[in-house]
């Protein structure tokens, strides 16, 4: 009887398992996120330095890399 239970009930583990998987990969994925952040903020920087952008350029990209880094924070 035990073996056909877990016969049966396959699907639903597997299932399961799955889903605590992606939602594993999730969490790394948002963890390591504001990491990407300031990489990108760094490179932005040097692109400024080197004059690969323009101050109005520099500063929307600025921007929208710090509100995402806002609300990430805020979470």
């Amino acid at each position: 009887m035990l073996i056909l239970d877990k016969l049966l009930l396959s699907p639903l583990y597997a299932t399961v398992w799955a889903a605590r998987q992606v939602h594993h990969a999730i969490q790394q994925e948002q963890a390591a996120e504001p990491d990407g952040i300031t990489a990108d903020l760094s490179e932005l920087y040097m692109m400024l330095e080197t004059g690969r952008l323009t101050e109005a350029e520099f500063g929307a990209r600025e921007k929208e890399l710090l509100d995402r880094l806002d609300k990430i924070q805020s979470r």
